[in-house]
């Protein structure tokens, strides 16, 4: 994992992010964060404290610079587009 990425994160939101900001990080909706939780489809880790529910920085960091590699990859293979996870 980036230590830039994480570092970047957790300046602007912190050591933890609620659903509201994951969304934001993810460029989605809360609303499809829940569902895709509900479903076991997110791949960023999340938990419950104080009845709102959490992800930490960490594993966001981990799950874009995880994309990045991925796309950095296909690019160097040629691939035109990317499936979307």
């Amino acid at each position: 994992m980036s230590i830039l990425t994480q570092m970047v994160l957790i300046e602007k939101h912190g050591l933890r992010v609620d659903l509201e900001g994951l969304a934001k990080i993810l460029d989605t909706t809360p609303p499809n964060l829940r569902r895709r939780i509900s479903e076991q489809t997110l791949q960023i880790p999340t938990y419950v404290d104080g009845g709102k529910r959490w992800a930490d920085i960490r594993d966001v960091a981990e799950y874009l610079d995880a994309r990045r590699a991925e796309a950095r990859q296909m690019h160097a293979h040629g691939a035109r587009g990317l499936e979307v996870v």
